[in-house]
């Protein structure tokens, strides 16, 4: 786990953007979930990623959604609801949203 704790978020954001677009969802798609669960505008985002800042950094300065204890499911055989560390929790609903919007949930279903 703290591989991953480690693992830049600029790291991250290109595999997102390469897996929805696969599935002709957008960008700008994908940014407005990422906004949703964090918070964060477009220039906030910019700046995650080109900080080079890790996935726990990122998500120690950003306010999850309030809402996000609704998402529910399974990313990699894991219930995320399950997920007992909270910074591990954030991260696998993060992955969650983005495999929500990759299957062509529509974004009003997505966003709780």
């Amino acid at each position: 786990m703290q591989r991953l704790f480690a693992t830049p978020f600029a790291d991250i954001y290109p595999l997102y953007v390469t897996k929805v677009q696969r599935k002709n969802r957008s960008e700008s798609e994908l940014r407005t979930v990422l906004s949703w669960l964090t918070g964060l505008d477009g220039r906030q985002l910019d700046l995650a990623i080109s900080s080079g800042e890790s996935l726990q950094e990122f998500f120690e300065r950003v306010h999850v959604h309030p809402n996000s204890v609704l998402i529910t499911g399974m990313v990699c055989g894991v219930k995320v609801q399950d997920v007992e560390d909270p910074l591990m929790r954030n991260i696998r609903y993060m992955d969650k949203l983005v495999d929500e919007l990759a299957q062509g949930k529509a974004l009003e279903n997505i966003l709780r």
